[in-house]
Formats: structure tokens, C-alpha cells, sequence
């Protein structure tokens, strides 16, 4: 068979099998050529040969390259489907052997981005606590931490007094998988948490010692779940529309850092991501970014 004969007799046993509509089978012959012409990394071939010959690893890299470069998860997840009909096919007629799509996974899909948060909204947030109080002070140099590095919640309230470096204005942070990483924390961020610690922090414990950067007046270290309370209460008395938890500062620290010039690398190492494809959910906000200087500055923009 030659060109796109091979997709075309899958589509017309397709048709005899299932009545499939006009419209499912010409998605499923675009999801396929676009396949081919991906496998044979966009060069012009013929579609029924590269089909052909593909195995399990190019395809699977094949779906993973589709949503690192920003495609739709629902239409990468339709692209499966129409591989895995069309191998199955291709295998029961004696064309492929073996089957290279039989175990083809679902692609890990990109979480959904938490809401946008404004910048005006976040120093709203951070202005929120009362910082004549302890308890306000250590909010406040926490809310100002996490907009400034990104963290997890769970790296900001396990953060130690020896893992922060205020001199040099870093902190070292040990992430998923016990891997480490310096962020660097920012002069306001820093400012806040000297005032922390030596107004706030020494209230709070009294004469009982504690490893932890950020405790209770209790003198344990805060925990998750308490900040994530702490920050409703602040976004209350705010009087912001949303709630926001701490994984939506972690998300505007983010998106606002791409906005003002930051590219998807660094970012990957500030946020701690393994894989690349983990900091991908932010494409949009660099492709929107560069739309807009594009529309202000190009001549025809």
C-alpha cells in the first residue's frame, strides 16, 4: 500500500464494522497522518509505511512530545484512541506484527492550573495580617516566603533555621525525591523574615527551643494544614472575592514571574520539577506574554 492507503482501508473497515460518521472518521485520518508526519519528524513520507514501521517508543514519545508542546490533553487522548483502533486493526489483518500501540499508556496529563491571582490581589493578601501582633508578623514573613520562592506548602513549613540563609538570600530547599535546590529568596521577603525572627519568633517560643523557621505558640512547627487556614482567615479580612490556598501563591509566584520575562527553564528549577514536561502547564501564560509584546511592539502587530 502506498501514501495513505493503509489509513484509508482502516477507515473503510471502520465504516463496515462500526457505521462510524463521516466526521469521527475524518478526525481519526487527520489524528494519524498528523501522527505519521510527526514520526517521520515532518519530513513527506509515506504515511502507511511510516505507520508501519513505528514501535512502542515512538509512539509513546510521539504523545508525550505532543503535549510538551502544548496540544490539547483531549486531543493528544484522541490521537491514542485513533492509534490504538488503528494498530489493532492493522494487527488482526497480518499488516504489523507485533502490535506497537497494544500497551501504549495514556499520556500523563498536565494538572489543571489552580485560579489566576492578580498581582494587586496578592498584595492585598500579604498586606492582610496584622504585624503588631506575633502571630501576624510570622504570617506575614510566611505569605511573603512563599509568593517570593514558590514553594510547596510543604517545603515552607518544614523550612529549619539553618536551611535559610539570609546573607546570601537563599534557601535550601529539599523537595520531592529528597532533591535539593537553592531558591533565592528576595530582599522584601528577606526584610519580613528578619523582622520574624527577631520580634516574632523568640515571643512565640519564649525560653523552649525549635528547629522549625516557622512555629506555633506552642513552639511546634506550623503545619499544613494550619497555614492553609491561616491564609483563608487573611483572604477574609482582605475581602478577596476567592479564597486562596497556598498552592494558588505558589501558581501566581509562577505566572507572574513568566509575565515579567522569565522563561520555562528557570522556572522548572525554581519550582523543583523533575521533568520539564511537569512545568509545561504554564505554556499559555509565556505564549499569551509573547502575544502581547508581539501586538505592541511589531508593526503589524
Amino acid at each position: 500500500m502506498h501514501d495513505d492507503e493503509l489509513i484509508t482501508a482502516f477507515l473503510e473497515a471502520l465504516w463496515l464494522e462500526d457505521n462510524l460518521a463521516t466526521n469521527s472518521r475524518a478526525a481519526y485520518r487527520r489524528d494519524l497522518a498528523l501522527a505519521a508526519r510527526a514520526l517521520s519528524g515532518g519530513q513527506t513520507l509515506d504515511h502507511s509505511e511510516v505507520l508501519a514501521t513505528a514501535d512502542p517508543v515512538q509512539l509513546n514519545r510521539l504523545l508525550g512530545d505532543r503535549l510538551a508542546e502544548g496540544a490539547a490533553p483531549r486531543s493528544v487522548g484522541r490521537m491514542r484512541s485513533a492509534l490504538r483502533r488503528f494498530y489493532a486493526w492493522a494487527s488482526r489483518e497480518g499488516l504489523v506484527q507485533p502490535n506497537p500501540a497494544q500497551d501504549l499508556p495514556a499520556p500523563r496529563l498536565p494538572r489543571a492550573l489552580p485560579s489566576d491571582m492578580s498581582e494587586a490581589d496578592v498584595e492585598t493578601l500579604l498586606e492582610a495580617p496584622d504585624t503588631r501582633t506575633p502571630l501576624g508578623l510570622r504570617d506575614r514573613a510566611m505569605l511573603e516566603t512563599l509568593y517570593a520562592t514558590g514553594l510547596r506548602v510543604s517545603e515552607l513549613v518544614g523550612l529549619t533555621l539553618n536551611e535559610v540563609h539570609l546573607v546570601h538570600g537563599l534557601a535550601r530547599i529539599v523537595g520531592k525525591g529528597g532533591r535539593e535546590r537553592l531558591v533565592p529568596i528576595g530582599d522584601e521577603a528577606i526584610a519580613w523574615l528578619r523582622r520574624y525572627l527577631d520580634a516574632s519568633r523568640p515571643r512565640l517560643l519564649g525560653e523552649r527551643p525549635a528547629h522549625a523557621l516557622f512555629v506555633t505558640d506552642r513552639a511546634s512547627p506550623l503545619t499544613r494544614q494550619a497555614f492553609w487556614y491561616r491564609i483563608k482567615h487573611h483572604a477574609r479580612a482582605a475581602g478577596l472575592a476567592r479564597l486562596p490556598s497556598p498552592h494558588t501563591l505558589r501558581h501566581a509566584f509562577a505566572t507572574h514571574l513568566l509575565n515579567h520575562g522569565a522563561d520555562l527553564r528557570a522556572l522548572q528549577m525554581l519550582l523543583g520539577h523533575a521533568d520539564l514536561s511537569t512545568t509545561q502547564i504554564y505554556t499559555h501564560v509565556a505564549t499569551a506574554r509573547l502575544k502581547a509584546l508581539h501586538a505592541e511592539h511589531h508593526p503589524r502587530g
